[in-house]
């Protein structure tokens, strides 16, 4: 069988790191974020959000060709675990006033189910979406600083996401790769309750 043919290079890359320092391991997107601060080329933009996702979905109304999420998820692997995922996006119908009321109300978490499926909504999701995300040890407990084993995670996802945006930048990445079945296996992410491949990590 013939290999798909190369994707068209993006133009512009989104690198959204999420994250809240406070709570733990929860601070991974935001230390990831600082490893990446000098180390991206241009056409890429790097953004942090906290406690509201709604950011990445105000950045992608500037129009992006493929977004990288970079956060902590829970997928009951061993903490410092680093995956990359590939989220299959529901297509929904345009919200209502109230449905968007409902959306928005609860602004602490920005869960990637939520802020992807708002952005489809908004009709601004780009065409390639990938999460670079760890498995942490704890996100609960009020605390300053990452876990051990997530802390020496944080330069393993930060390699990740430069080779997604050099494989985005140049067209490397196959054209259909997200969508076939090949990519890895199929699986639901129990965080954020996407359907997910997993991409060789």
């Amino acid at each position: 069988m013939a290999a798909p043919p190369a994707a068209e290079p993006a133009q512009r890359v989104l690198v959204a790191c999420v994250g809240n320092s406070l709570r733990g391991d929860d601070g991974f997107g935001i230390a990831v974020a600082a490893e990446l601060h000098t180390a991206l080329p241009a056409g890429v933009e790097l953004i942090e959000t906290g406690i509201g996702g709604l950011g990445i979905v105000h950045a992608l109304m500037d129009g992006y060709d493929a977004l990288v999420i970079v956060d902590a998820v829970e997928r009951a692997a061993s903490p410092g675990t680093v995956f990359v995922l590939i989220p299959q996006v529901p297509h929904v119908d345009t919200p209502t006033f109230d449905e968007w009321r409902a959306q928005l109300a609860d602004l602490h978490l920005a869960e990637p189910s939520r802020v992807l499926r708002i952005a489809r909504a908004a009709g601004v999701l780009p065409p390639q979406v990938f999460v670079v995300g760890c498995q942490p040890q704890t996100c609960e407990d009020f605390e300053e600083g990452l876990s051990h084993v997530v802390a020496e995670a944080v330069p393993v996802a930060a390699r990740h996401v430069r080779r997604l945006v050099d494989d985005l930048l140049s067209g490397a990445l196959r054209a259909g790769a997200v969508a076939s079945a090949g990519v890895g296996e199929q699986v639901r992410c129990a965080r954020c309750d996407l359907v997910t491949h997993v991409d060789g990590c």
